[in-house]
């Protein structure tokens, strides 16, 4: 794959992932939802202030939850740099076409998460029981103060278990409950083929050492 190619792909993932974030802040309040197949898919409204999970330097380091949201989207500025170079040089090199794929995956998901983060604050208003409005004149956050979009949803069991189950009975049970976006689809499909396949996307070119015959 030349670099051309895998531009066109990483825009193309890209436009995808902006397209469904606005619609979903421009078109759903805050934890507002939608069934779309058998209670077991739906569209889930939610902002992400932190990283993976919701987590937040804030959690860790003794600094506001402003600052620490301006620390993670330096942080993920300086990420998209490296896996952009890293991507370069695998095309550079004409790595395997796996490998590019992959690289090229996540490169495109993290660089849509970093579009929410630095820009979002800054172009809409806030969602909590209303619907945002785009380019609004009293935004939320800022200038790399935004919150990441998240509206995907697979609850494939959502139950209460029995009392005898031990610890747990009683309670709701949930499979599969994160909310994420085509961002993190992209992100997590490109880390799951290195891992799959990473013999392949990662094997060393070895030299043929054999002495010429006489």
């Amino acid at each position: 794959m030349n670099l051309k190619k895998a531009t066109l792909f990483v825009l193309v993932i890209l436009l995808v992932d902006q397209i469904s974030k606005i619609y979903i802040k421009t078109h759903y309040s805050l934890h507002e939802y939608d069934i779309i197949f058998h209670d077991w898919f739906r569209i889930y409204f939610i902002e992400n202030e932190g990283a993976a999970w919701g987590a937040k330097p804030s959690d860790f380091l003794p600094i506001s939850e402003k600052n620490g949201k301006l620390v993670l989207t330096v942080f993920r500025m300086f990420a998209i740099m490296g896996i952009g170079y890293w991507l370069y040089d695998v095309i550079r090199k004409k790595s395997d076409k796996m490998l590019i794929w992959a690289v090229c995956l996540v490169f495109a998901g993290a660089l849509g998460n970093l579009i929410d983060s630095m820009f979002y604050g800054m172009l809409f208003d806030h969602s909590h029981k209303q619907v945002a409005t785009m380019f609004a004149e009293n935004n939320y956050g800022g200038l790399f103060h935004g919150k990441v979009v998240d509206m995907l949803y697979f609850p494939m069991i959502d139950t209460v278990l029995p009392d005898w189950v031990p610890f747990k009975g009683g309670q709701r049970f949930t499979f599969f409950d994160p909310i994420f976006n085509i961002a993190d689809v992209a992100i997590s499909t490109g880390v799951g083929i290195m891992i799959v396949f990473n013999k392949r996307v990662f094997k060393k070119e070895t030299k043929n050492d054999t002495l010429p015959a006489e």
